[in-house]
């Protein structure tokens, strides 16, 4: 297949095409044929994601690293994981009330309860699937 021209090909026209019409459009993005048993819904995300990452760019070198590195480790671990010693206490405001985290060996303490990260704990306060360690302001250490 020839290489085709998507910048008129935007988000809103690419999720108006069916199965058919996206399938059409993954050989000049990927170089290859889609794998046969591939949803619609994933078709659109993956393509979506090709035709912004060619125009935008893509994920930067080290996001891919990690990502790697998360995807061949037994998932219970962050790749960006933050190293903070058991007994250190974090403290967030947000909207205006004040949290506070104490880290233990097996995970963190916060209001009593036990979490397994700080994650879950952002979870709690806020309701939103966010980093922990971003929320808490925790940067990952350099290695250079």
């Amino acid at each position: 297949m020839q290489q085709q021209n998507y910048q008129d090909l935007t988000l809103e026209k690419l999720a108006k095409l069916d199965r058919d019409d996206l399938l059409k459009h993954w050989p000049s993005l990927y170089g290859k044929d889609p794998p046969a048993s591939m949803s619609r819904s994933l078709l659109l995300h993956a393509i979506g994601y090709r035709i912004q990452e060619k125009f935008l760019g893509g994920l930067k070198s080290i996001t891919r690293r990690q990502l790697s590195q998360f995807a061949t480790s037994d998932g219970t671990t962050s790749p960006a994981a933050t190293s903070v010693r058991s007994g250190t206490r974090l403290l967030r405001e947000w909207h205006g009330v004040t949290y506070e985290v104490m880290v233990c060996d097996d995970g963190v303490v916060f209001k009593g309860k036990r979490y397994r990260s700080l994650t879950e704990v952002t979870f709690a306060i806020t309701g939103a699937k966010w980093s922990g360690p971003k929320f808490f302001g925790l940067r990952r250490k350099s290695h250079g």
